[in-house]
């Protein structure tokens, strides 16, 4: 382990929330719930004033509005929440060459390696000035921990949040870690944890005091060797640069089983395109498509076909998902639907094979947050309006959706510079002057919001 406090990590606050916040003037400083809106909906994100009514991550939805009834409930937008993630990432790689992001708002960086910070007084400088870099390119606050390895770096921005920035100094970190919960350490979830209470084992102190052959003895060798060395502050792992995708995939849960084999279908073939539409995103392709399905009894099922060589046809791809949904019983109903593409290359090689290779011109992929019809529809499919998604009105200009129901779509009309909440009007949702529109960046011209402390915000 280094002697410098060289390691940063940052994490993003309430990331999807904020983002949202920030997006829209009329819920800064309010409850912001983001997930699924369906009865079988999670929450992915809080902003930390839904956090005091006791909302958090993975939580069912419909317990989230039991908690928090008057929040703000919207469903993602994740073309502007990667967005943003590009804008931060790219500043965490002027800090340094060596970037290992975790998800969308998480990532390690090596200061040392990129020149940036050699002791704490430049790596707290650093720190400080990438938190004020993202809060003028995006208006979002981001919390940031700094020691001599990941794992403390993680704990420090832990400690950092909301909007702040811990610095562990080297020879510290024994004591830090002594008084805090098992939990904290990597790799001790809520089994372990359970295993260790029952032993009589709490606290990092407790798991270093029992010795490396108890925890051994009681967890295995393979964890018991890296959880002592991890009580002992001991943590040798070097950031690596961003890892090679496996695999693009794509997945819908859907609130009501599809019994209809037809629809199932069609929503294969929609899985297909967005796939394929995030592989030409990444400039990618792939040999091995995949399908994933879970049936209505929680079975779940998955076929693959690998192809002669690696493809980004959309036609090859929903051929191939489509051949795979063949070999598999919907019987009982799906409440799940999956489409991935394996074994990826930078190029392609043309399928010589492929069918229908005309359709692919014709068709054009379904939006991510656009239905597709479905058998039951009629010729003229009724228009979705997520909660929270983007829409443009031809007198009103740009909004974003509230809600939407009883053949009604409300819409509030603001910007992210906005000092004020905009107005609100509704429509009737095949209102031909309504249509769905891309985000705003949430800062223009250098000017924006900044999310601040609680998750709200301020101009």
């Amino acid at each position: 382990m280094r002697n410098a406090p060289t390691i940063l990590h940052l994490d993003m606050d309430a990331f999807y929330a904020s983002v949202e916040q920030a997006s829209k003037p009329s819920l800064r400083g309010k409850a912001v719930v983001v997930g699924g809106l369906g009865p079988r909906g999670v929450v992915a994100t809080a902003s930390y004033e839904a956090r005091v009514f006791g909302v958090h991550s993975a939580m069912p939805m419909a317990q989230a509005r039991r908690l928090a009834p008057n929040a703000a409930y919207l469903v993602p937008r994740f073309t502007l929440y990667r967005s943003v993630s590009e804008q931060v990432m790219a500043l965490l790689h002027e800090l340094s060459p060596l970037v290992e992001p975790l998800s969308l708002d998480e990532a390690f960086v090596d200061l040392e390696a990129g020149g940036t910070a050699w002791d704490a007084a430049s790596a707290q400088l650093a720190g400080e000035r990438l938190r004020a870099d993202i809060r003028a390119a995006t208006g979002l606050c981001g919390s940031v921990g700094l020691a001599a390895s990941k794992m403390l770096a993680k704990i420090a921005s832990e400690q950092a949040k909301p909007d702040g920035l811990v610095l562990i100094e080297p020879g510290t970190e024994r004591a830090l870690l002594g008084p805090m919960p098992v939990r904290t350490l990597p790799g001790v979830g809520p089994a372990t944890g359970d295993h260790l209470r029952r032993a009589g084992i709490t606290t990092v102190d407790e798991i270093a005091e029992a010795g490396e052959d108890e925890l051994v003895r009681l967890l295995g060798k393979a964890h018991g060797h890296a959880l002592y060395a991890m009580a002992l502050a001991h943590d040798e792992r070097p950031v690596v640069a961003e890892r090679e995708a496996k695999s693009v995939s794509v997945e819908d849960t859907y609130d009501v089983d599809i019994h209809d084999r037809v629809r199932v279908g069609t929503e294969v073939r929609r899985l297909a395109d967005r796939c394929v539409r995030r592989l030409r995103e990444a400039g990618l392709s792939g040999r091995t498509i995949v399908l994933k399905v879970r049936r209505y009894d929680f079975s779940t099922l998955t076929r693959s076909e690998t192809l002669r060589g690696p493809t980004d046809d959309p036609a090859v791809v929903r051929e191939a998902a489509a051949r795979l949904l063949d070999s598999v019983d919907t019987t009982g109903g799906v409440r799940l639907l999956g489409v991935g593409v394996t074994g990826l290359a930078d190029y392609t090689q043309e399928d010589l094979f492929a069918q229908a290779a005309g359709d692919a011109a014709e068709t054009v992929p379904v939006e991510d947050d656009v239905a597709a019809p479905t058998a039951s529809q009629d010729s003229v499919t009724e228009r979705r309006w997520p909660a929270g998604h983007d829409v443009r009105h031809a007198e009103y200009g740009h909004g974003w959706v509230q809600g939407s129901g009883l053949g009604r779509v409300t819409v509030r009309f603001e910007t992210p510079g906005a000092v004020t909440a905009g107005r609100v009007r509704t429509f009737r949702v095949d209102d031909l002057e309504l249509e769905p529109a891309d985000p705003l960046p949430l800062v223009e011209k250098g000017r924006g919001v900044r999310v601040d402390r609680a998750g709200g915000g301020q101009g």
